[in-house]
């Protein structure tokens, strides 16, 4: 295994992501954070985890000056590609969600489709790595400058692994990390790769650690987006929140 799988994933993964089914919703999602995120004409925002750029692009199409940050070269190298085929400008940046510090404040923040909030090296811890996400978005914030996050949801982990599956090293109930075997796309050789859960609380709590009040947390799987209870079964949990102190030291 390398020392970060998930970059290796996502380079192998880059050239079928857009074909998965949870990206089909881009023009949705983006109507929710413009109305629920407040954000003003012409916001600078931060993508944090941003994949192909389906999420930053549009909001780019929209006025919005945007930054997206990810791991993946062969990802950007999408993204880019995205950007110049709808005539748009964003900013593209190749790096560790848990290590960076672009040089400017941001008017809001996403990190959405755990883009890294949760994708855990073989050396990640899941309480610090998390963390350490939420603290770099929170300094990269204006004073009040809101945050989207979507998260993999515990409760809904608990619900589909067994015991079998926690005997076998699947899933550790006391970390909600599920561990598994994943090929890039079809043909390819598996990679290890290793996803945390998070309960409701959990993530508040994240965010309290951050300098990030909580303004909504619940349901928000791909596709089913809304202001809304967590449903139990689903896969994401959303939370909602504003910049509001800085990150307790670590």
């Amino acid at each position: 295994m390398t020392v970060n799988s998930w970059q290796g994933f996502f380079d192998s993964h880059a050239e079928i992501y857009d074909s998965n089914v949870f990206t089909g919703n881009t023009l949705a999602e983006v109507d929710f954070l413009v109305e629920h995120l407040e954000l003003a004409p012409g916001a600078a925002i931060l993508d944090v985890g941003c994949g192909t750029g389906r999420h930053s692009v549009e909001l780019a199409r929209r006025g919005f000056a945007v930054t997206g940050l990810d791991l993946s070269g062969e990802m950007l190298a999408r993204a880019r590609a995205r950007a110049e085929e709808a005539g748009v400008v964003v900013e593209w940046v190749q790096g560790d969600a848990t290590r960076f510090d672009l040089g400017q404040r941001f008017d809001a923040a996403i990190c959405l489709c755990e883009g890294a909030f949760g994708l855990l090296s073989a050396a990640d811890d899941p309480w610090d790595q998390p963390l350490a996400i939420l603290s770099n978005i929170s300094r990269a914030l204006r004073p009040g400058a809101p945050v989207a996050l979507t998260a993999l949801s515990a409760p809904g982990m608990f619900r589909r692994w067994s015991d079998d599956d926690v005997a076998a090293g699947r899933f550790d109930p006391a970390t909600s990390v599920e561990t598994s075997e994943m090929p890039p796309r079809e043909g390819s050789d598996p990679v290890t790769v290793r996803e945390r859960g998070f309960t409701p609380s959990e993530v508040s709590l994240l965010f309290r650690l951050a300098g990030l009040a909580v303004t909504h947390v619940g349901g928000g799987t791909a596709g089913d987006w809304g202001i809304r209870p967590l449903k139990l079964d689903e896969i994401e949990v959303m939370v909602l929140g504003r910049k509001v102190g800085e990150p307790v030291p670590v």
